[in-house]
């Protein structure tokens, strides 16, 4: 019995092809994926600092994001308004979470960013036209700071 060699082997190379374009929609999937928290949050407003700020325990159901600039603009929705403004979009906001059978007005959690140079003042008409328009709970932001903020008298 006689056993030819093959001198000649041929280099079987995969096709790479298929997991290349796998590769892409996992990038793809998981760039979907991220969490945009942060698209929520405008980089021109500068929140306060404070010791007692603190991320929340768990993330907010329907959370809803008003945001104030320093020289009062509120934006919403990513468009900028004044307060009559919002009052109007808050009023359509609200018809629409109505319009759903499963959520309620109670379940959305209004997060207020207003930058460190706002009014107070102007803060609390934002949270009055919130509460004209029945939203109910209300989360105000600022951020961590380990320097005390406390002021004794």
């Amino acid at each position: 019995m006689r056993i030819k060699k093959n001198r000649q082997s041929e280099i079987n190379e995969g096709d790479m092809t298929p997991m290349i374009d796998m590769t892409f929609q996992l990038i793809a999937f998981f760039m979907v994926l991220i969490n945009f928290s942060e698209v929520e949050q405008n980089q021109e407003v500068n929140l306060p600092s404070s010791e007692l700020a603190k991320p929340p325990d768990i993330p907010y159901e329907e959370p809803l994001t008003v945001q104030m600039l320093a020289d009062g603009t509120i934006l919403f929705g990513g468009d900028k308004m004044d307060s009559q403004g919002l009052g109007s979009a808050l009023l359509r906001e609200a018809q629409i979470i109505g319009a759903h059978a499963e959520k309620r007005l109670s379940d959305v959690t209004v997060v207020i960013r207003a930058d460190k140079k706002a009014k107070t003042g102007e803060v609390q008409k934002i949270i009055q036209k919130c509460q004209d328009a029945g939203f109910e709970t209300f989360a105000l932001r600022s951020r961590q700071s380990n320097i005390s903020t406390l002021t004794t008298p």
